[in-house]
């Protein structure tokens, strides 16, 4: 190294080389979400490409018989948990610089012990990502190893992924909502109301299952889903845990853990009785309000607006968006109904105030119909009969059933295809 020049200056690539994936650059990113090149000597530390290992297809335990002629027979394979060695350089123009960089990488791994696990980020030149969730095990002991002109050492750490395979980040998504007498888009058909679906294909571009999480959104009183080619199916009924699935309430089901979650939405209604003349401001305590006493006012909103006027005086305010609140009923001076929904769903929102200016001949009412909330649904499932199936690498027949569905139903599905290397 030329003196005076830094590591950076000498090595300073974004991307490196490891065994068997070829170039490509690495972020590490910690429980709390933050991120940290690895490949980059610009922030101090960079990877030593030739010790890395642990990239490759996935480990395995086999168990076999043996064969009455002779060898074994295979009865069954095991994945097990994956140990990656990333060997980093860290180096500091001076005593301090560096040890403030060593304690600030410790750190970030370590606390994947107490917060829960971070991931591994490998980027390539065409621009696809794979991640694995790592836990840090050991090696953040440092070497010992002089270097000329530089406060510097290296950490040779093994870190722990118990799910050994690799994801793609980018989810696969899907959209169905009502349509009548034809397919909505592929590969999924439209719902339509207490109708059993036909066939339909998914396809996962994996290499090994991957585990959707479906979202379902009211109306809806009994929801099937199967796996036609496995056999695979469960059944979701909202009044076995209790609840009903309403017009824009929302059911999510992941199936890797199994978990089952509802989201039912705020229902409030404002009616200003017999009024003739007027207008009224509807007062909004939102997440992330603007005004110094934490609430927002509407426009001013005439006695005898519709439903989507008041729905758009609502959307105008900095803390209700699109898809927010969905008003309904009316026009003023009758009842107009506020379902808050999007990033309002499960919350109880606050109730709203109003305050008339000059309305005559009415007399204003707020109440709210039902509070939004989250709850366990998990005893919702047809148990013990429920699978919540994976969806196998290549293509996959499904099918599913909504009963009771209407024009707000929707399913959704998602999951992150999962693969052998890296």
């Amino acid at each position: 190294m030329m003196p005076g020049m830094r590591p950076a200056d000498a090595y300073g690539a974004a991307a490196t080389r490891a065994p068997g994936t070829g170039r490509l650059s690495a972020t590490y990113i910690g429980p709390d979400g933050s991120r940290l090149p690895l490949t980059s000597a610009h922030q101090g530390y960079w990877t030593l490409a030739e010790g890395v290992s642990g990239l490759g297809a996935a480990p395995v335990a086999l168990a076999t018989d043996p064969h009455p002629r002779g060898g074994v027979r295979l009865r069954h394979v095991r994945p097990t948990a994956r140990s990656i060695v990333w060997p980093l350089r860290v180096w500091g123009a001076d005593h301090q610089q560096f040890v403030n960089r060593w304690r600030q990488l410790a750190t970030a791994f370590t606390r994947t012990l107490r917060e829960g696990p971070g991931v591994l980020e490998l980027a390539r030149p065409d621009g696809g990502r794979r991640q694995i969730r790592v836990r840090y095990q050991d090696g953040f002991d440092g070497l010992g190893l002089a270097t000329t002109g530089l406060v510097a050492d290296s950490a040779v750490l093994t870190l722990l992924c118990e799910d050994p395979y690799w994801y793609d980040p980018e989810p696969v998504q899907e959209s169905r909502v009502p349509a009548v007498g034809r397919d909505f888009l592929a590969p999924y058909p439209s719902v339509s109301s207490s109708l059993v679906l036909g066939s339909t294909t998914v396809h996962n571009p994996g290499d090994v299952v991957a585990w959707p999480e479906w979202g379902i959104t009211g109306p809806a009183s009994l929801v099937t889903f199967e796996h036609e080619d496995t056999g695979g199916h469960f059944a979701l009924d909202p009044a076995a845990a209790g609840g009903t699935l309403a017009p824009h309430d929302r059911v999510v089901v992941t199936t890797d853990p199994p978990r089952v979650r509802a989201y039912t939405a705020t229902v409030q209604t404002v009616d200003l009785g017999e009024a003739t003349e007027g207008t009224i401001v509807i007062v909004f305590e939102g997440a992330g309000a603007v005004d110094a006493d934490g609430e927002e006012r509407t426009p001013a909103i005439a006695h005898d607006a519709d439903a989507d006027a008041v729905q758009a005086a609502l959307q105008a305010l900095p803390s209700v968006a699109d898809g927010d609140v969905t008003v309904s009923g009316g026009p003023l001076p009758a009842v107009v109904t506020l379902t808050w929904t999007g990033r309002y769903l499960g919350t109880n929102v606050p109730e709203v105030r109003v305050e008339p200016t000059g309305l005559t001949g009415g007399t204003v009412s707020v109440r709210t119909t039902a509070a939004g909330g989250s709850h366990n649904w998990v005893g919702a499932l047809n148990w013990p009969d429920a699978e919540l199936w994976p969806l196998e690498a290549g293509r996959n027949a499904v099918s599913f059933q909504l009963a009771g569905s209407g024009p707000s139903s929707q399913v959704d599905m998602s999951f992150h295809a999962r693969y052998e290397t890296a």
